[in-house]
């Protein structure tokens, strides 16, 4: 029974999330749908993340078995046939070894915040950005980024339905920039970690808008992370500006 290992890229708007639901269109939902008409097979799907609703993926990697060794190819293409119209698509698709597992195997997954900082709405971007219409100041969106960094306690961050055992996490990176697209008005948070809580990314940008309209300094959000108190933590910021942009494994995983 051939695993494969795809690669999926998908617009998170019209969903409920990346999870199966009963009664609401996922991404899981429509892959495997989409994997029933093509293969005849009922197969599940693993991902390296389970995005919320209307988060957004250009690399979320998932695995499936299928019974039939289908040509990779043939996979990716038979699947983008059964997904349209749907904004999901299938990047590629290898077969990898039966140890490999999409979630478990991933060691960093990576994520980008788009943030349109100025006072006319999107236009071409709109779903896909949280437009803050006040000034942001960056670098103090930098300095407060800083105390955030490495292995902390991050229940201050965390979602009250949040299931992780452990609310212990290393971040990697939190990084703030202006983007390099654009006139300027973009501002781009990257954060990375081997993983996150529910809602940590959001909470920590969140935050970090707080920051930059000046109303917490740094030591403010030192302050927050150590009280590991949720009701202090900045508003969470929209789901429309937060994308899987990666995910990283340790040494190859395919079968030539």
């Amino acid at each position: 029974m051939p695993r494969y290992k795809l690669v999926v890229e998908y617009d998170g708007t019209p969903f409920c999330g990346w999870q199966r639901q009963t009664a609401q269109p996922s991404v899981q939902g429509a892959i495997e749908a989409a994997v029933t008409r093509f293969s005849g097979e009922t197969a599940g799907l693993t991902c390296a993340g389970r995005t919320d609703t209307g988060v957004h993926a250009t690399h979320q990697v998932a695995h499936l078995d299928l019974e039939k060794a289908w040509r990779t190819d043939v996979v990716r293409d038979a699947l983008n046939a059964h997904l349209r119209p749907q904004p999901v698509s299938i990047l590629s698709a290898e077969i990898v070894a039966p140890t490999f597992n999409a979630r478990h195997s991933a060691i960093r997954r990576h994520y980008r915040y788009r943030i349109l900082n100025r006072r006319s709405p999107a236009a071409l971007d709109r779903g896909r950005v949280w437009q803050v219409p006040w000034p942001l100041d960056v670098a103090l969106m930098q300095a407060a980024a800083r105390p955030l960094l490495g292995c902390h306690d991050f229940t201050a961050f965390r979602a009250a339905e949040c299931q992780a055992q452990s609310p212990i996490r290393t971040l990697e990176q939190l990084d703030v920039a202006v983007s390099l697209m654009g006139f300027n008005d973009e501002i781009v948070v990257a954060a990375s970690a081997r993983s996150f809580l529910h809602h940590q990314v959001r909470g920590l940008v969140g935050t970090l808008v707080l920051a930059g309209s000046g109303r917490l300094t740094a030591d403010d959000v030192a302050d927050i992370l150590a009280s590991r108190d949720r009701s202090r933590c900045g508003p969470l910021a929209p789901s429309s500006g937060l994308t899987l942009v990666g995910v990283d494994y340790a040494g190859p995983h395919e079968i030539s």
